[in-house]
């Protein structure tokens, strides 16, 4: 059996060719939108608090501004790479088309490892970062917001740091800001909100009652530890097990997630959660659950482990989580995916709506937000729901087919091809 392709840009360019060949795509139009549009590598001196200077590297990556200025986050990873940032640069591409919003996908990162750094030495790194990329960056250029391992904090010193080098303020270029510097109300759990919504949607669908329902969540960062609360409070779900890069946890008569958190703010990790079982990470994705919700990394369920997963529902709120021969497998076996950019596309979604308040300086209430954030992925999902069931397709192509197609379309309209 050939090895199975885990390169996340590799991966990016197989889906949108198969998306390309399902829908007629011209050669030319499919060969622009496999590739970014341009992309900064850079170099950043940092003095550390021991008076040493360390060297990072670090990218940002503007994949296609048909449709607006580029958006997405930004990672401070020890594992980052060029590709991932490409691969994400790519499926926020697709993600802004399939939510139909007047934005492009970007991506940035920074190869470090942010748990050993200090504030200080965070800070720093930031505003290096900016100096070097903020010549490419702009609210009508491309704009940042948190990822993996960066903060509303680490985005308020970017924000500053680009406000410094431009002589005035300028909120929209970061979203995903602290409230008193003009982030958005809903901000923090949007990107899990929406999965609960695209999961309601699903159900619906389906005809599954969630209340009661079982869910595992992979992965205990922002997605994951606000999935564990709102899977409860919006639709009656029953967590049953929740894992952090340490290992998991699983009680089959369910886990109450504001517990679950506070144990890990204690003790660092989710494990040895008092009256639950430990599980590995692997395991945690074969349980019997009606949903399961991978929020960690990419490549998490592939070819080798995708026939053992049991979940009637996948909601991806990772980006990249399953691999191109999982989804052929999870697709023949009956599990109803929610693919990454449309099931995590909340965060983006409210991201949007912060940089929309930035400009004309009014800011909306929470519960605002909520509804705006409702409307916007209900449509996303059967936009998505309608060309599956139209080209016989899984709900990820699907997915593809209604964003490619708008991005062709912008890029047609605009004479590039």
């Amino acid at each position: 059996m050939a090895k199975e392709e885990l390169n996340p840009f590799a991966i990016a360019q197989k889906q949108l060719d198969t998306a390309a060949e399902i829908m007629q795509l011209e050669p030319a139009v499919h060969e622009l939108l496999r590739w970014p549009v341009r992309e900064l590598h850079v170099t950043l001196p940092v003095k550390m608090d021991d008076g040493s200077t360390e060297i990072f590297h670090g990218f940002r990556v503007q994949y296609n501004d048909s449709r607006g200025p580029t958006k997405g986050g930004l990672r401070f990873h020890p594992h980052e790479t060029i590709d991932t940032v490409r691969a994400l640069a790519a499926w926020m591409t697709w993600k802004t088309a399939v939510m139909d919003i007047p934005l492009g996908g970007g991506k940035g990162g920074i190869i470090c490892n942010p748990k050993v750094m200090s504030p200080g030495e965070l800070e720093r790194l930031s505003r290096a970062y900016i100096r070097q990329v903020g010549r490419i960056l702009g609210e009508d250029m491309d704009i940042p917001a948190p990822d993996v391992y960066t903060t509303p904090q680490i985005m308020a010193w970017m924000m500053d740091e680009y406000a410094f080098m431009r002589g005035h303020n300028v909120p929209g270029v970061i979203t995903g800001k602290p409230l008193p510097l003009g982030g958005s109300a809903g901000r923090g759990d949007a990107t899990a909100r929406g999965g609960m919504y695209c999961i309601r949607e699903a159900a619906k669908l389906l005809g599954i009652n969630t209340q009661g329902a079982t869910m595992a969540i992979q992965g205990f960062g922002n997605a994951g530890q606000y999935a564990a609360t709102l899977a409860e409070e919006l639709l009656g779900i029953k967590i049953v097990a929740m894992s952090d890069s340490q290992g998991g946890i699983y009680n089959p008569k369910g886990l109450d997630g504001a517990a679950v958190i506070a144990h890990k703010q204690n003790t660092g990790s989710v494990i040895n959660f008092p009256g639950a079982d430990n599980v590995t990470n692997a395991e945690l994705l074969e349980l019997d659950v009606d949903i399961l919700t991978p929020a960690a990394l990419e490549n998490q369920i592939t070819g080798e482990n995708a026939s053992r997963i049991k979940a009637k529902i996948v909601a991806e709120l990772a980006n990249g989580p399953t691999t191109v021969e999982a989804d052929k497998i999870l697709y023949e076996n009956g599990s109803y995916v929610l693919p990454d950019f449309l099931c995590n596309a909340g965060g983006v979604t409210v991201s949007y709506f912060e940089q929309v308040q930035n400009a004309y300086g009014y800011y909306w209430k929470e519960s605002q937000v909520h509804e705006l954030l409702d409307e916007k992925m209900t449509a996303a999902f059967h936009s998505v729901a309608q060309a599956a069931e139209k080209y016989k397709v899984d709900n990820r192509m699907a997915a593809y087919i209604v964003a490619v197609g708008r991005v062709a379309e912008a890029c047609k309209l605009r004479g590039w091809v």
